[in-house]
């Protein structure tokens, strides 16, 4: 089995807890982490505010975010307990996850919002993108734990 844990900053060892309970220990297990485009709207609101952009700026903003997506895939990894491989992306970031989901057997994503907002709002547009564009089965989890 191919698994694919598409891991985002606010719910990320929700997804990877259930990932590691539900995938048999035997799956090839991988780590996805799209950086949003953060770096470039950063770009176009200094050019656009703030003269001309400056490339060391632009440079410094990526090499940033980039240390942060390696850090949080990391932590992903040791809480996962055991080896996977590790995808850090850029872009937009429904169009990267479902790529990247053309070769898993199933997608393990969490929901925006928890318990508390049930029902469709639950779901980001985002989410509910990949949800309804994953060439793949979905294991979609809540990213609380129910109340009560």
């Amino acid at each position: 089995m191919r698994a694919l844990v598409w891991i985002v900053a606010e719910t990320w060892q929700a997804t990877v807890a259930a990932a590691a309970a539900f995938l048999p220990a035997e799956a090839d297990v991988t780590l996805l982490y799209v950086r949003s485009d953060a770096e470039t709207l950063a770009r176009g609101a200094r050019s656009a505010l703030l003269g001309r952009s400056r490339h060391p700026v632009a440079e410094a903003l990526d090499a940033i975010s980039e240390q942060g997506a390696r850090n949080l895939l990391a932590d992903a990894q040791a809480a996962l307990g055991h080896q996977a491989a590790l995808d850090a992306r850029s872009g937009r970031t429904e169009q990267e996850v479902v790529a990247a989901a053309d070769t898993a057997d199933l997608l393990v994503l969490a929901r925006d919002q928890g318990h508390a907002h049930r029902g469709p709002r639950s779901l980001g547009p985002t989410v509910r993108y990949v949800v309804d564009h994953a060439p793949c089965a979905v294991l979609l989890i809540w990213p609380d734990a129910p109340s009560g």
